[in-house]
C-alpha cells in the first residue's frame, strides 16, 4: 500500500476548565488546551470546519497555553504548560493546523498554572514570560533565538501558589518591569526589575489588598496610546468583584485620586477600598499604585477579565465592537454571564453595557454550594469584533457584534467531550455518528451541506446522565441503546424536532421526518431524574412550577431548533435531548459492552464480572424489550466487546479471561444463539477489542490484545459438517493493542482493510488477502493524525459496495472524537 494521504475531516474535543487555558493570536488563531493536548481553531473561519489541528506532546492536563508576539516572517509560537510539570515551546506550521514542540522545560516542579507574555508598546524589546506553578514559586523567562532561557525563580512570601500573572514595562522607554503575582491568597503582590541588566532582579514593592477570596485573573493594560499614559490593572476574584487599580508615573499622585472623598466608599460592599497610595521605585524613577474603581454585578466567582484597547479609543461606547471605542473589559462569570464594562465619559465610573449567556438561571446557587455552569474563561477577538467564553462542559460560546443591528449576536462555536471517549457507533446508513464519553454525555455528530462544503458538527446532545457511560450501538437511524455505570441500559429515540434539524442541515429533507410520527416533539429531563421525559410542543416540563420566588428552569422549545446551522451550545444542552424508550434490565454489575443485531431486532449485553455467574451475555428483542433466556454463558471474567457479524448469524464475544466465544444462531431469525466454540487460549494476555471480517464466507473476525498481537480467525467446515474456527493470521504490533474493525466492504481490488489502534495511540490500516487473510500490506497513519493516549474505539463509516468514500471514526482516551478521511485506500 502507498503512504496514506490521511486528513482530518472532523476533530471535536472539549477545553479544559481553567482560566489560562487559551489564547486569540493576531491571526486569528484561537489555541487552548483540551486534556493533554492544543487544539487550533480559527473561529471567524468561513468555512466553519471548527478544530484543525491538534498538537501532541504533553504527558497531563494541560492547563495554560499563550501565543507569543509574532515576529517578523516567522512562524508563530506558542508556549503551553502543563499538569505534567513541563513548559513546551510549539511552532506552527504555515498551515497554522500542525506543528513541532522545539524545546520542554522542566524546571518547574508541580504542575503550572498560568503563564504571563510581556506587554510592551516598543516591539523590539525582548520578549519576556512569565510562569506560575503549584510548587509555589513563580519563574521569569526570556525568548530568545527560538529559546526559553531562565531569568529568575521568586518564591512569594507569603507562601501561595500563583493562579494568575500579568507582566508589562511600566513606562514608555521600556526601562521598568512590573510583575503582578495572585493566587490562593487574597493579595496582591507588585514586583518591580530594571530592564537594563542581563539578568532581571525582581523585587517585591508593593502588596495590594481589598479582595476578600482568591485571586484568578490579573491583566494589564495601557489606559490610551499617549505617552504619558497610565497604566492600568484588573484583578478579578472568587469575592465576586473585579477591582482596577492605577499605576502611575511621577511622585504627584493621578488627580482623580487625590482629589477622592473618602466618603464614596461607605455604600462599597467588601472591605472598604482603601486611598493608600503604594510607591514603586526602579532606575531611578518613582510610580504610584492607586485603588481605581471597584466593578460589582456578579453573582458568582470571577474567574476571567480581560482588556481590550483599540487604536483609537475616542467615540463609540455602549458596549459594542465599532472601530471607535473607548477602553474595554470582559469579564466571565461562574454565574453563567459576561460582561463587558466601559467607563462613563462623563462621571468616569465603570459600569456594565453588555452582559451576555444565561443570567441568574438559579437563585442562590454559587460555586462554593454546588452550582452547575458558569464561565470559565473569555477572550477577545484580535479585533475586538467578536468574544468567545468556556462553559463548564468544555463547549465555546461565541459572539459577533452587529454594527447594523447595534448588538452583540451568538455565533457557531465548537464542543466536545471532556474526558475518554468510551464509545461510538454509526447510525446504519452512516449518515451521522453518536459518541459516548466518561463525561455522562452522549452526543450526535451529524453534516452540515453548505454551498462550499461539507462540514462536520455537533447535532444534537441526546443523553445528559448522573452516571459515566461506557459504551453505545445504534437501532436503525432513529434510536440508539447506551450502557453506563450503572446496571441497566436505556434505549432512546430521535425527536421530531431534531429530525427535522438533521434534515434541514445535512440535504435529505424530508427523508429524515419519515417514520417520526409515533415520537414525541422533544424531551425534558426532571430535576431529580436521570430518565429523559417525552414532551409535546404544547406541554411545559413537569418540573417548572410558577412560584414567585424560584427561577422556572427554561422550558423546552422546540422553535429553538428551527434553524438553519448547527444548534449554539445553550440549545445542545437543553433543547435536544432525546426521549428515552425504554429500560433493559437484568445484569448485576455496571454495563460493560453492548451490540445490536444489524437487523436491528437484538440487542446484546455483558456486565463486569469476576465470577461465571455475572460473566454471562444477556440478549434482548427490541420488538417486545423482553429478554431471550436463557443468557449465554462462556466468559469467566469482564466481557471487553461483543460484535453480531454481517448476517447476523453469529455472535462473538471477547474477555478480559483472555478467551474469545463465538454463538451460533439456533435459525433463520431465532433470537436464541448457542455456544458453538470458545477458546479459553484466544491470546495471553486479556482480549480488549474484536471486528467481523465483511465477508459472509468464509467467516471471519479478528481479535486485539493486550499481548501486542491482532489474530484472525476464519471459519473451517470438518468432516462431520460442524464450523470451528482457527487462526489464519496474526499481526505482531508492538505494543498493547486496544482496538479493531474491519472496513464494512472490500477495497477495489478485492482486499479486506483492518484498522489497528495500540495503547500508545498509534493507528494502522493493514490490508489482507480475502482468501488466505494473509497480510498483504500494512501502513501507520501519519504521526501528527496518531494520539497522545489510547485508542479505545475505531469505526469505519458504513457506505454503499460500490462506494470508495473510506472514512474512519477514533474514539480516544485523550476525550476527541476524530474522523478521518482515507482516499489513499483507493489504490491499495
Amino acid at each position: 500500500m502507498p503512504d496514506l494521504q490521511a486528513t482530518a475531516e472532523y476533530l471535536s474535543t472539549g477545553a479544559n476548565r481553567h482560566t489560562a487555558i487559551a489564547d486569540w493570536s493576531q491571526s486569528g488563531v484561537l489555541a487552548f488546551g483540551a486534556n493533554s493536548n492544543i487544539c487550533l481553531w480559527t473561529p471567524s473561519a468561513s468555512s466553519h470546519v471548527g478544530v484543525e489541528g491538534i498538537l501532541s506532546g504533553h504527558k497531563d492536563a494541560v492547563k495554560a497555553v499563550k501565543f507569543l508576539p509574532p515576529t517578523e516572517g516567522g512562524n508563530e509560537v506558542i508556549i503551553s504548560g502543563s499538569d505534567d510539570k513541563t513548559l513546551k515551546l510549539w511552532a506552527l506550521n504555515a498551515d497554522r493546523a500542525t506543528g513541532q514542540c522545539i524545546q520542554t522545560l522542566t524546571d518547574h516542579t508541580a504542575p503550572i498554572n498560568t503563564i504571563a507574555i510581556l506587554k510592551s508598546r516598543n516591539p523590539s524589546t525582548p520578549t519576556l514570560i512569565a510562569t506560575g506553578a503549584a510548587d509555589a514559586t513563580f519563574r521569569v523567562w526570556k525568548y530568545e533565538a527560538g529559546r526559553l532561557l531562565l531569568l529568575s525563580t521568586i518564591k512569594p512570601t507569603p507562601k501561595f501558589f500563583p493562579l494568575t500573572l500579568a507582566l508589562s514595562t511600566l513606562d514608555h522607554e521600556d526601562d521598568v518591569v512590573v510583575l503582578a503575582v495572585a493566587g490562593t491568597k487574597d493579595i496582591i503582590q507588585i514586583y518591580v526589575a530594571a530592564n537594563t541588566a542581563a539578568t532581571l532582579d525582581f523585587q517585591l514593592q508593593a502588596t495590594l489588598t481589598g479582595h476578600e477570596g482568591w485571586i484568578r485573573s490579573l491583566d494589564f493594560t495601557w489606559e490610551s496610546s499617549a505617552a504619558e499614559s497610565d497604566l492600568l490593572l484588573a484583578s478579578a476574584s472568587q469575592d465576586k468583584y473585579v477591582r482596577l487599580w492605577r499605576l502611575h508615573q511621577g511622585s504627584e499622585l493621578p488627580a482623580m485620586t487625590s482629589n477622592a472623598d473618602p466618603a464614596t466608599s461607605a455604600f462599597l460592599p467588601g472591605k472598604s477600598p482603601a486611598n493608600k497610595a503604594h510607591r514603586l521605585q526602579s532606575c531611578d524613577k518613582v510610580f504610584s499604585i492607586t485603588f481605581e474603581a471597584l466593578l460589582l454585578g456578579h453573582e458568582d466567582w470571577i474567574y476571567s477579565a480581560k482588556w481590550f484597547r483599540s487604536e483609537t479609543e475616542q467615540g463609540g461606547g455602549g458596549g459594542g465592537g465599532g472601530t471607535n471605542r473607548p477602553l474595554q473589559l470582559l469579564s466571565t462569570s461562574a454565574d453563567n454571564s459576561l460582561a463587558i464594562w466601559e467607563a462613563d465619559p462623563a462621571s468616569g465610573i465603570w459600569v456594565s453595557m453588555v452582559r451576555l449567556g444565561d443570567i441568574s438561571r438559579e437563585k442562590g446557587a454559587t460555586t462554593a454550594t454546588g452550582s452547575i455552569g458558569g464561565f470559565w474563561t473569555g477572550l477577545w477577538a484580535p479585533g475586538g469584533q467578536s468574544v468567545v467564553c468556556l462553559g463548564r462542559t468544555g463547549s465555546w460560546r461565541r459572539w459577533v457584534w452587529d454594527g447594523a443591528r447595534d448588538e452583540w449576536k451568538p455565533a457557531l462555536s465548537i464542543s466536545g467531550h471532556t474526558k475518554a471517549v468510551t464509545g461510538i457507533a454509526w447510525a446504519k446508513g452512516g449518515e451521522s455518528l453518536v459518541s459516548t464519553s466518561g463525561d455522562q454525555t452522549t452526543r450526535l455528530h451529524g453534516r452540515w451541506k453548505e454551498a462550499h462544503g461539507e462540514t462536520w458538527h455537533e447535532m444534537s446532545r441526546p443523553q445528559i446522565h448522573g452516571y459515566d457511560l461506557n459504551c453505545i450501538d445504534t437501532l436503525g437511524a432513529t434510536q440508539f441503546v447506551s450502557g453506563a455505570d450503572e446496571k441497566l441500559m436505556r434505549v432512546f429515540g430521535r425527536p421530531r424536532a431534531v429530525a427535522k434539524l438533521l434534515g434541514r442541515l445535512d440535504g435529505s429533507g424530508s427523508d429524515q421526518d419519515a417514520g417520526v410520527d409515533d415520537v414525541a416533539d422533544a424531551a425534558d429531563m426532571p430535576v431529580l431524574g436521570l430518565s429523559n421525559k417525552a414532551i409535546d410542543a404544547a406541554d411545559p416540563p413537569a418540573h417548572v412550577e410558577a412560584e414567585a420566588d424560584v427561577d422556572a428552569a427554561p422550558a423546552v422549545r422546540t422553535t429553538a431548533l428551527d434553524i438553519d446551522h448547527p444548534p449554539f451550545e445553550d440549545s445542545l444542552s437543553r433543547h435536544t435531548l432525546w426521549p428515552e424508550v425504554e429500560k433493559l434490565y437484568g445484569h448485576g454489575y455496571e454495563i460493560s459492552c453492548l451490540a445490536t443485531s444489524h437487523d436491528g431486532k437484538l440487542v446484546a449485553s455483558a456486565c463486569r464480572a469476576s465470577s461465571l455467574n455475572h460473566a454471562v451475555i444477556r440478549i434482548f428483542e427490541t420488538d417486545t424489550w423482553v429478554e431471550v433466556r436463557p443468557p449465554l454463558a462462556a466468559h469467566t471474567l469482564t466481557a471487553t466487546r461483543l460484535r453480531f457479524s454481517r448476517d447476523d448469524r453469529y455472535l462473538l464475544s471477547v474477555g478480559r479471561d483472555r478467551q474469545w466465544a463465538v454463538f451460533e444462531r439456533e435459525g433463520e431469525g431465532a433470537p436464541r444463539y448457542q455456544l458453538l466454540q470458545a477458546n479459553p487460549k484466544g491470546h495471553s494476555r486479556m482480549i480488549l477489542d474484536a471486528a467481523w471480517a465483511p465477508s459472509a464466507s468464509p467467516a471471519a473476525f479478528a481479535t486485539a490484545g493486550r499481548d501486542k498481537k491482532v489474530r484472525v480467525w476464519s471459519a473451517k467446515t470438518g468432516d462431520d459438517g460442524k464450523t470451528a474456527f482457527g487462526q489464519a493470521a496474526e499481526v505482531a504490533c508492538g505494543e498493547p493493542v486496544t482496538a479493531v474493525d474491519f472496513l464494512g466492504r472490500s477495497l477495489t481490488n478485492g482486499a479486506l482493510a483492518l484498522a489497528v489502534g495500540t495503547e500508545s495511540g498509534k493507528m494502522s490500516i493493514h490490508t489482507l488477502d480475502a482468501t488466505s487473510l494473509q497480510v498483504v500490506s500494512s501502513t501507520p497513519l501519519p504521526e501528527h493524525l496518531c494520539l497522545p493516549t489510547s485508542v479505545l474505539q475505531l469505526a469505519w463509516r458504513p457506505a454503499d459496495d460500490g462506494s470508495q468514500e473510506y472514512q474512519l471514526a477514533v474514539a480516544g482516551e485523550d476525550s476527541s472524537t476524530r474522523i478521518y478521511r482515507l482516499p489513499g485506500l483507493v489504490s491499495a
